[in-house]
């Protein structure tokens, strides 16, 4: 039965990801959690998870014209130190921290798209 949740969840963060762009992780992150997984694992996991859907997606929409690569490489620098910066900063936040940080995020994300 287990093995049926993690299909599903891999469907539902497929499609979170090919139609929000990245935003996989955002359900990801807590049905790990529900799984039993340890909140820090469940991040790194998250990022594991999204990695090659991202890749996925992003040769999808480049192959049908929905982005520029040279727009899309101006991220790049500022992302790379980013996730890495993010990579060490994981180890550091408190389970409690790291879980109400995530949520005024979803939060926050929410409210922006409802206004928007």
């Amino acid at each position: 039965m287990k093995k049926f949740y993690f299909y599903i969840l891999g469907l539902l963060s497929g499609l979170a990801n090919g139609i929000f762009g990245s935003g996989g992780g955002m359900i990801v992150v807590p049905l790990l959690e529900k799984a039993g997984i340890e909140t820090h694992k469940a991040h790194a996991t998250s990022v594991a998870v999204i990695l090659p859907l991202s890749i996925l997606s992003s040769f999808l929409y480049y192959s049908y014209g929905h982005f520029n690569l040279a727009d899309a490489l101006k991220f790049l620098p500022g992302g790379i130190l980013g996730a890495i910066t993010g990579c060490f900063l994981l180890r550091k936040i408190p389970d409690k921290l790291l879980k109400r940080g995530f949520g005024v995020i979803l939060i926050i994300a929410g409210i922006r798209l409802l206004i928007k």
